[in-house]
C-alpha cells in the first residue's frame, strides 16, 4: 500500500475521576476532526488501571464515533483473566487491541514466564 498522507493515532490515560472523564471527552472531541486512524486507552503500570481502561474504552467506542483500540497486558493477570478482558472488549464491540507485555510489577525485578 502506498501511503499518500501520514496517519495519526492518539493514546490516552484512563480518567481517574469524574472531572478527568469530562476532560478526556473534551480532548477526544477536540482531536476528532484530525481524523485519527484510531484512539487508544493505556493501562497503568503493572495493570493498575485495568478497570478504568475498560470503562473508558467502552464509553469512547459507544459514543465518540472513532475507531477505539484497547490496551491489553498480561501483567498481574492469569491467562484466564487476560482472555476474559479480551472477550469483554469483543462483547462491547471493541475489536482492535494493542497487545503489550507491560511493565513488571514494582519490586519484582522482572517477569516470570
Amino acid at each position: 500500500l502506498a501511503m499518500t498522507s501520514p496517519e495519526i493515532s492518539f493514546e490516552f490515560f484512563p480518567p481517574q475521576s469524574l472531572e478527568a472523564s469530562f476532560r478526556l471527552w473534551d480532548t477526544v472531541q477536540t482531536l476528532a476532526p484530525l481524523d485519527p486512524r484510531f484512539v487508544s486507552v493505556t493501562y497503568g503500570a503493572g495493570g493498575t488501571t485495568r478497570d478504568l481502561t475498560r470503562d473508558a474504552v467502552k464509553t469512547l467506542h459507544s459514543s465518540s464515533g472513532l475507531n477505539v483500540a484497547a490496551h491489553l497486558t498480561c501483567v498481574n493477570a492469569s491467562k484466564a483473566e487476560t482472555l476474559e478482558v479480551a472477550e469483554n472488549f469483543a462483547a462491547a464491540g471493541v475489536n482492535e487491541i494493542v497487545a503489550l507485555r507491560g511493565d513488571p510489577p514494582k519490586g519484582t525485578g522482572g517477569f516470570t514466564p
